[in-house]
């Protein structure tokens, strides 16, 4: 069976069990709960799994902080509809609690996607000035939807075991916090290059490259800082330069932003860097992206990505039957 073969295969069978599972999923994984302690913690991968879906000859679907689409982002329950449809990664954010412990949260404050301003009567509050114990204490869901709430911030580990557990791939962006903390987790675990740890710091990178140089490493750009730890003051495309100064990190992976073009991308893997572009939820954004050759689609809706690719393998393999939006379904259910 040749790649493109392959590819088109995997794509159609997806999308039509994406979308099957997208609609189920809402329909009734609330009723049944999600119940963390019923995860295995040990991975049901091997440990190059990872290696191998990151060198995959098709484009990967990974879902931006779950399946933020139709729950609440970076939580338990959207980490499950996001491996239900199909996502080959679950990417998610983390900071660290005041007493240095890992927490999934993408901002660095608990305003937007908590109660915390509600309960404690002031806004702004840092996820750094509370403990594990305090974080915990907050509704973490209802702010999205009624039928999430009670729904807390997961730990990191807690998030990775689920995740991991199912027999997903993690997409660990690292929003804040020291390289050692995370290098001792993924061991501890033996999570080592059975997830991909990206950053927009490239010199937490570097120095993460040094502590743990088998881990699979993602470089996100345009960076906030790069290897020598200044601040780029540089145009945002992807070009050589941004290409020269990212081999300083020691990542394979460039994730980037929309602002990419098919000589920059044929450039990286050129240089045999993957990459993946963020965060990308309109079909025709995502059929330029896939023509200039990228390697991963980065998106808040699994289901739609899925959609796009089998429709371009209809294009050169003659009509399929593709089922109606997931969209459609979900919104129904909610």
């Amino acid at each position: 069976m040749n790649a493109e073969k392959q590819y088109c295969d995997i794509s159609q069978e997806a999308q039509s069990q994406s979308e099957h599972a997208l609609s189920a999923a809402l329909a009734g994984f609330l009723a049944i709960g999600i119940g963390f302690s019923a995860v295995s913690a040990a991975s049901a991968q091997d440990a190059s799994a990872a290696l191998r879906l990151v060198h995959s000859a098709r484009p990967l679907v990974i879902a931006h902080r779950g399946y933020c689409e139709f729950a609440p982002e970076n939580t338990l329950p959207s980490f499950d509809l996001a491996i239900r449809a199909g996502a080959d990664l679950v990417e998610l954010d983390y900071h660290h609690s005041k007493e240095g412990q890992p927490i999934v949260i993408h901002d660095g404050t608990l305003d937007r996607t908590t109660d915390a301003t509600n309960r404690i009567g002031r806004v702004k509050i840092a996820v750094g000035t509370l403990t594990v114990d305090e974080l915990k204490k907050f509704d973490a869901g209802a702010w999205f939807d009624s039928k999430y709430a009670g729904t807390r911030l997961p730990l990191l580990s807690e998030a990775l075991e689920f995740i991991q557990g199912r027999g997903g791939v993690t997409l660990i962006e690292r929003k804040g916090g020291d390289p050692a903390t995370l290098v001792a987790l993924l061991r501890e675990h033996d999570w080592v290059n059975r997830v991909v740890v990206q950053s927009f710091d490239w010199r937490y990178l570097r120095e993460f490259n040094k502590l743990e140089p088998q881990q699979i490493l993602g470089a996100l750009g345009p960076p906030s800082r790069i290897a020598n730890g200044s601040e780029p003051k540089r145009p945002k495309p992807l070009d050589e330069t941004w290409l020269d100064l990212l081999a300083e990190t020691g990542a394979k992976i460039v994730v980037w932003s929309r602002e990419v073009s098919r000589e920059s991308v044929a450039e990286a893997h050129r240089r045999g860097l993957k990459v993946w572009v963020y965060t990308i939820d309109e079909p025709a954004l995502a059929e330029a992206m896939l023509d200039m050759g990228v390697d991963g689609i980065i998106t808040n809706n699994t289901s739609l990505i899925w959609r796009v690719l089998a429709l371009r393998c209809s294009k050169t393999r003659g009509a399929i039957s593709v089922k109606p939006e997931a969209q459609s379904h979900a919104k129904e259910q909610i």
